[in-house]
């Protein structure tokens, strides 16, 4: 069951593609978070997804908010894909214990072993304000992110 909006986020703490722990406690009280989950990258789907949110960035990472993008990969794949693709925001891993994270969110899909594209925006009181969940192959509008982050 996905995360309800007026829910308060699941608190986490998973390693990014530079090995750092990243928790998302860290920012209540001081930044709002566009936490988005994704199958897996080097698809084509999901490197569109995460290269639209790189040519949107101050949009999403700025000093009143932080973004997140969380996927089953390993670090090591995660910090190639950024390299790759330019992605200078942190891809967060969800390898192990698998999907734990994603589970958390209600956004593990359990016969393809990975998350479906699960998108919420969370305030800087670790509330859930807005959510959407797509299919593996349905992409995401970021303009609604935009639209959600506005009405915070």
């Amino acid at each position: 069951m996905t995360i309800e909006v007026g829910s308060q986020a699941p608190d986490f703490q998973l390693k990014d593609n530079h090995g750092r722990t990243v928790r998302l406690s860290e920012f209540r009280g001081e930044k709002n978070v566009v936490l988005v989950f994704y199958p897996f990258a080097f698809t084509g789907v999901c490197t569109g997804e995460l290269c639209a949110l790189r040519d949107e960035l101050p949009r999403f990472e700025n000093e009143g908010t932080q973004l997140l993008a969380v996927s089953n990969d390993s670090i090591h794949t995660l910090r190639v894909f950024a390299e790759q693709e330019g992605l200078e925001y942190p891809l967060l891993s969800d390898f192990w214990p698998h999907g734990e994270t994603s589970r958390a969110y209600g956004v593990f899909d359990e016969d393809k072993g990975c998350a479906v594209r699960g998108t919420f925006v969370i305030d800087n009181a670790g509330v859930v304000r807005w959510s959407v969940v797509n299919g593996l192959p349905d992409a995401r509008d970021l303009n609604d992110y935009v639209k959600a982050l506005e009405a915070l």
